[in-house]
């Protein structure tokens, strides 16, 4: 299912899992080939994962492990994932898209591994379901930025017909996402990224015409700009969107906890203030403020 030690033990550089979590996992792979009940329930989420390869989706909800909670529980879904490998590398020539792509795309598996251990200070898989997205075909790394293949919703294809696009609400529409351990945001890398995936949608996926971006994200919660530089990199960010929608319900975990990588319920008054993004989210939360998702577009 995984090949023998040393193929699997590549195949998770090649997917940048944390050097300190691969001697867990190869050990552990031996474990779930051999166990029927692990392998039956590998077989299962995978059946799950791969149905309809590259549908848009939003990704698989992949069935829960019958199994004390432990090692083997948080690393479960990794499994899973190298299981699919397989589908989803098909799906990519199929699409003939370029290996690099897909290299660095399905590379975001290490990344949470290492978000996961960042946060619980343990080896563990976080947020399994929004990896499926990379593993189904519907999202890829180009350059900075994540895409993610969708449809506009209704709150911002309001906004979309309102502004006099020919586009709206269930049509073709490119979520944009913003991975973190990855250097600055800075508008050329931005720049970049959007001229990848102009070209690369319009090679790859020439049957769904995308022509606006979306994003929900913290970092589109206008507040941000009473505290951040006029010419921070954020705030150049935000300034690329017409804002379609901000939240009555605030959510102060999500800033706290992409910015300071712990659980989100940490004690604000113990959080650093080392830069000018941590004081803002702070001294914010401090002051008796809250933070929210914000969602907008803009034109590709």
């Amino acid at each position: 299912m995984f090949g023998d030690d040393d193929e699997l033990a590549e195949t998770l550089c090649d997917l940048a899992v944390p050097h300190e979590d691969i001697n867990t996992v190869v050990r552990m792979s031996r474990r779930v080939t051999d166990d029927p009940e692990l392998r039956a329930a590998v077989e299962r989420s995978l059946a799950v994962l791969v149905e309809g390869m590259g549908e848009i989706r939003g990704g698989a909800e992949l069935p829960e492990l019958d199994w004390p909670s432990g090692p083997l529980q948080r690393y479960f879904p990794l499994y899973v994932l190298l299981a699919a490998l397989p589908a989803v590398r098909a799906h990519h020539r199929d699409r003939a898209i370029p290996p690099e792509v897909g290299r660095r795309t399905l590379a975001d598996t290490g990344r949470c591994l290492a978000a996961h251990r960042r946060r619980y200070g343990t080896g563990g898989v976080l947020a399994p379901r929004w990896l499926t997205l990379h593993f189904r075909g519907e999202l890829y790394q180009l350059g900075r930025l994540q895409f993610q293949r969708g449809r506009i919703g209704s709150w911002t294809g309001d906004s979309i017909a309102a502004a006099g696009l020919p586009v709206g609400t269930g049509d073709f529409g490119l979520g944009l996402h913003i991975p973190d351990f990855l250097g600055p945001l800075t508008p050329r890398a931005v720049d970049r990224s959007l001229e990848l995936a102009r070209a690369f949608f319009a090679r790859h996926y020439p049957d769904e015409p995308y022509q606006v971006v979306t994003c929900g994200s913290w970092l589109l919660d206008p507040q941000l700009k009473r505290y951040l530089p006029e010419g921070s990199n954020i705030v150049r960010f935000q300034e690329r969107f017409h804002i379609s929608r901000l939240p009555d319900e605030p959510e102060d975990d999500v800033p706290v906890r992409f910015v300071f990588g712990g659980a989100p319920d940490a004690d604000v008054e113990r959080l650093p203030r080392r830069t000018a993004l941590e004081r803002a989210v702070v001294d914010h939360l401090r002051g008796g403020g809250h933070w929210y998702v914000g969602h907008g577009w803009f034109r590709l």
